[in-house]
């Protein structure tokens, strides 16, 4: 009998909440080629780019709205459920509070495994794709905003790159390197720079370096130097993605590198974090619609407590974003940055779970 309540609560809620992402979907869709429109015409960028573009950030759209989906679609489902007794029925036949809840969260493990997955290994490769897409697209470079370009710390040598390509090559690099009592070494001014998976090292291409020998300098002419590095182009593509929307090995690679060179990593820690925490969301989503079910008899309709999820789920959406702000701005610690926006959750669930209990 059990088993029977269980799938049929697992089919309810996941038709359900599949319905409601997939018009999350769409309606976020429509919004994102919108904010096209306005590049649509410039730099050769095309109608059908923008579609292009627009369909190849949806997985990280999955990603960002899945926890929500999940609260109004276990919403729906089980309000709908006990606007027909059926709740009133399955808890007559034994299926107590606690019992209902183990089984959502159940249910729950597989949003928390989709979440998961479309976290590490969609959207993250689907992001670089869709900015590599748009640069090559809108015949762009990657570069920060300083008008000396791109600079970054490795080791005992600080990197100038003018232009970094769709592609992930660089031009127009400089490399200065220092000794270990901060005396400058060498300068290496090269044209084009291309990793070698098989090498794991950067070959620069048409290279004049200039080294400085005590009392003397010394220029040299190379057509190629390896540069053994850890920052390879999977690392250097935080500047196309957003630390949230990247994988988490890519992030630990990089809060290492930034750790290593003594360089602040907070945001990407944070963001990390919240990576790790995120796919529990899902749970507490679903622990969050069990007491609207279970006060059928002394509120609204399903409209209602619908239109109650989803103020719940787009407040969980800012004040997870507000807390990360918030966290890189006062210096919180990354793991409570991360939770509290779900802990805070999760104690209103509980106290609602106990209210409806005690009523």
């Amino acid at each position: 009998m059990r088993s029977v309540l269980t799938r049929y609560l697992t089919r309810e809620i996941l038709s359900a909440s599949g319905t409601v992402l997939l018009a999350f979907l769409g309606l976020f869709a429509f919004f994102d080629f919108l904010n096209e429109l306005d590049s649509i015409g410039k730099d050769g960028y095309e109608l059908y780019q923008a579609v292009i573009y627009v369909v190849m950030i949806i997985p990280g759209r999955v990603y960002e709205l899945l926890p929500v989906a999940v609260l109004i679609g276990t919403l729906y489902a089980l309000t709908t459920l006990a606007r027909h007794s059926e709740i009133t029925v399955m808890r007559v036949s034994g299926m107590s509070t606690v019992r209902m809840l183990r089984v959502l969260m159940g249910i729950g493990v597989i949003f928390v495994v989709a979440i998961f997955v479309f976290g590490e290994y969609i959207a993250p490769p689907a992001e670089r794709a869709a900015q590599q897409w748009r640069l090559v697209a809108t015949n762009s470079t990657v570069s920060s905003h300083l008008r000396s370009g791109l600079w970054v710390k490795d080791g005992p040598r600080f990197i100038n790159v003018q232009t970094l390509l769709p592609d992930r090559s660089m031009q127009d690099v400089r490399i200065y390197e220092f000794d270990e009592q901060h005396g400058l070494r060498s300068i290496s001014d090269a044209q084009t720079g291309r990793y070698k998976n098989h090498q794991q090292a950067w070959v620069l291409g048409s290279v004049r370096q200039t080294r400085f020998l005590g009392d003397r300098t010394e220029v040299v002419d190379l057509p190629e130097l390896q540069w053994s590095s850890e920052l390879t182009p999977e690392v250097l593509s935080v500047l196309m993605v957003m630390p949230e929307r990247m994988s988490v090995t890519t992030l630990f690679a990089y809060i290492n590198h930034l750790r290593e060179n003594k360089q602040n990593a907070e945001r990407y820690e944070i963001a990390l974090w919240k990576k790790l925490v995120y796919p529990f969301a899902a749970l507490v989503m679903m622990a969050l619609a069990l007491p609207f079910a279970l006060t059928h008899d002394r509120m609204g309709g399903v409209s209602v407590k619908v239109f109650l999820g989803v103020m719940l789920g787009i407040g969980f959406h800012l004040l997870n974003g507000l807390f990360s702000n918030l966290g890189v701005i006062n210096g919180w610690s990354p793991p409570m940055a991360a939770l509290t926006p779900s802990a805070l959750f999760l104690f209103a669930a509980a106290g609602m779970l106990f209210w409806v209990e005690r009523r």
